[in-house]
């Protein structure tokens, strides 16, 4: 079964963008995942099929309105019950161990924001999981989906070379939270700069714990807030 990723935006031709090159574009022709784009002004109102209105109470920018999103909802094919995803600057921040769960379910519908964001009421009701890229603001929630989509679909079995490509990248569970360890290639001195002997070395136990010491330097000196919280959780199991 392939995993089910449905778009639903006012603006369907950015779609499938960057997902239909590489590896994702490659497993979306085999049928390892599908794409189906759900375009918001189908379920416009009026004779102008309007999606958004003013601000109640005033204010600058549009709305998405409440019905337009619900009917637009109510016409994917959502009988697996789906994860609903609204990208959104209000919302919990994106991280790898979301990814990683969201990779079991059998696909995600993403509601894609513009305008001021979408009616508190349609919030109330369907009860979307609101999820940030980080603290800034787009325009709208297309170029969000398309990157935790991303993140979600290198996870999927098949789409990946290797399955264990993964396995020690940054942030993953695998890798205990940290960055990544430095990674070399051919050839093995460049620029007066050689690849260090324990990497070519041939001993595995030493590699290992070279690369597990890099992971703790490299997550300490670049994201000191990000080594701050996996020693907090550390702390905290041993209490």
């Amino acid at each position: 079964m392939s995993f089910n990723a449905h778009i639903i935006t006012a603006y369907p031709d950015m779609f499938p963008g960057p997902l239909g090159a590489s590896l994702s574009g490659r497993a979306l022709k085999d049928g390892l995942w599908d794409l189906a784009l759900h375009d918001l002004r189908d379920f416009g109102q009026g004779k102008h099929n309007n999606i958004d209105d003013t601000p109640a109470g005033g204010g600058p920018g549009m709305v998405l309105r409440a019905d337009v999103a619900a009917a637009a909802l109510d016409s994917v094919d959502n009988e697996t019950a789906l994860p609903l995803i609204l990208p959104s600057p209000r919302g919990q921040v994106f991280s790898q161990s979301m990814a990683e769960d969201w990779a079991q379910a059998p696909g995600l519908v993403f509601l894609c924001n513009r305008f001021e964001g979408v009616d508190e009421r349609f919030i109330e009701a369907r009860r979307p999981l609101e999820v940030s890229l980080g603290d800034y603001v787009l325009a709208g929630g297309e170029l969000a989906a398309m990157v935790m989509l991303e993140a979600v679909l290198r996870l999927l079995p098949g789409i990946m070379g290797k399955a264990e490509s993964g396995r020690d990248e940054s942030f993953s569970a695998a890798n205990q939270g940290l960055l990544e360890y430095p990674h070399y290639t051919r050839p093995n001195m460049w620029d007066g700069r050689a690849i260090p002997d324990v990497v070519t070395g041939g001993d595995h136990e030493k590699l290992a714990a070279w690369r597990r010491a890099e992971a703790q330097a490299v997550t300490k000196s670049r994201r000191p807030d990000l080594w701050a919280r996996l020693n907090d959780k550390k702390d905290d199991k041993s209490d």
